[in-house]
């Protein structure tokens, strides 16, 4: 199965060559082959080249894209003169799949586009942001004209708001809605003068991610990319929205019936004990995924106290998942009551899986259903508690 061109499309062929793999194998052995499987989803690769004039605010940019502050361990170097002389590849700190490209300054006078996509090797991108702290210049409408040319998309960033919004606060006249009207007309003005056809621009500030159109921006990312690199960008955004938040929960449902597809075809093999530790494996690792995910983990949430001056003790007390108090085979058990109800109902699935045929469909089906139950319910909790948090942060 080719997991680099779609995660989603699991074919039977598929599915029955690993549960051949996994029936000569011994426990261990086919936990482990389970694990690999699993992984490889998080093998899509999602690169985004950003890119801008010197002092633009772009490598603050990919720092706030990334949940980091300038000051950060891994962050892309910021100053008020080009730092980047060749591109250079920031991995997300959780997900490093995920890569955010600083490419070199543009807007030199004797700039180029063709011949700058071509120095930062514009194939390996999937998409490009193109940010400007004040108008449009040349430089941009030329580079966003060869970039479709060449067939890729990209996104044009007015960046720096805040402070524009700050220099207007001093009139009498002041109307914030008016003024960020105005900026945006303003752009998309210019890039149609330049030839550019029903332009859009997305107004950041790179300091307050979470303001103004950091949630058109995702949405227009979200619904140009093919479904399997969306996975890859829901995941890396920072939570710092309730729209986000949201998309972020649906993108992870929507790959919990491959989760459980997967059990109800392991419960089919007749090893004593593969289910129910396979069961356990694939449950773990899910969860951890939505606390990472969520920004719930112990690492984001300090990070997250130290920008809004709570303590981790006031998050977490606004945290009502089973799971709040870490992840272990007693809390995953409490997501469908009793551990003895598990326990037996793992002891049937083996049983009816030496039954030709219509055992092998039943213990499936007994297993797809109660992992599916586990993990929704998981998801339901920490999606809520995620909410919960970000709406204190404010």
């Amino acid at each position: 199965m080719d997991f680099m061109d779609d995660f989603y499309i699991i074919t039977p062929e598929d599915l029955e060559d690993f549960k051949e793999s996994i029936s000569t194998e011994d426990l261990p052995t086919a936990v482990n082959t389970v694990k690999g499987f699993l992984e490889k989803q998080d093998l899509v690769e999602l690169n985004i080249g950003v890119t801008g004039e010197p002092g633009s605010g772009k490598s603050t940019f990919i720092n706030a894209f990334r949940g980091l502050g300038d000051d950060e361990e891994g962050s892309a170097k910021t100053g008020p003169i080009e730092t980047t002389m060749e591109p250079e590849a920031y991995l997300h700190p959780k997900y490093k799949n995920v890569k955010v490209w600083d490419l070199p300054g543009i807007g030199t006078p004797n700039f180029k586009a063709d011949e700058y996509l071509k120095l930062v090797e514009f194939e390996r991108y999937d998409f490009f942001i193109i940010i400007a702290s004040d108008q449009f210049r040349e430089c941009h409408t030329q580079l966003a004209k060869v970039i479709v040319r060449m067939g890729k998309k990209f996104y044009l960033v007015r960046s720096k708001i805040d402070s524009s919004i700050d220099a207007e606060k001093r009139k009498k006249s002041f109307d914030q809605k008016k003024i960020l009207d105005i900026i945006r007309e303003d752009c998309e003005n210019g890039l149609r003068k330049a030839g550019i056809e029903d332009p859009v621009v997305f107004l950041i500030s790179n300091f307050e991610l979470g303001k103004y159109d950091l949630n058109l921006l995702q949405e227009r990312m979200e619904q140009e990319l093919p479904q399997h690199k969306r996975r890859a960008l829901m995941l890396t955004l920072p939570n710092i929205t309730l729209e986000i938040n949201e998309k972020k929960k649906k993108a992870l449902e929507e790959n919990i019936g491959n989760i459980a597809l997967l059990s109800a075809l392991v419960a089919t093999v007749p090893i004593p004990g593969l289910s129910a530790a396979v069961d356990l494996v694939i449950v773990t690792k899910e969860i951890e995924t939505y606390y990472s995910t969520f920004g719930l983990d112990d690492p984001s949430l300090q990070k997250l106290c130290e920008r809004s001056g709570k303590t981790i003790e006031e998050f977490k007390s606004l945290m009502k998942s089973p799971l709040r108090v870490g992840i272990n085979p007693a809390s995953i058990l409490s997501l469908v009551g009793a551990a003895s109800l598990v326990v037996a109902e793992n002891a049937v699935e083996y049983a009816v899986s030496l039954i030709p045929i219509l055992g092998s469909v039943i213990a499936g089906g007994m297993s797809y259903i109660s992992v599916s139950r586990m993990l929704r319910r998981a998801l339901n909790d920490i999606a809520e508690d995620a909410k919960n948090v970000l709406m204190a942060s404010v």
